[in-house]
């Protein structure tokens, strides 16, 4: 199992109910919410507050390739 880290903890990182974190992003790719298809497809982006981002449960990650979204 994955060592899940609390939001303030994470640089670049996601939440399996649809969240990243990407500090090292554009100031709109910050904090986005995304719609995660039947077939586990990340699409549909939308830039959120931090504080609306689910304080627990995040992973850690290397890096999102943004120009796929």
């Amino acid at each position: 199992m994955m060592e899940r880290y609390k939001a303030d903890e994470i640089d670049v990182g996601y939440h399996p109910e649809g969240y990243r974190i990407d500090k090292t992003a554009s100031p709109m790719n910050l904090y986005t919410r995304w719609r995660i298809s039947e077939d586990g497809r990340w699409h549909s982006g939308e830039p959120v507050d931090f504080d609306i981002l689910p304080e627990s449960g995040w992973i850690k990650c290397e890096s999102f390739n943004w120009d796929e979204h």
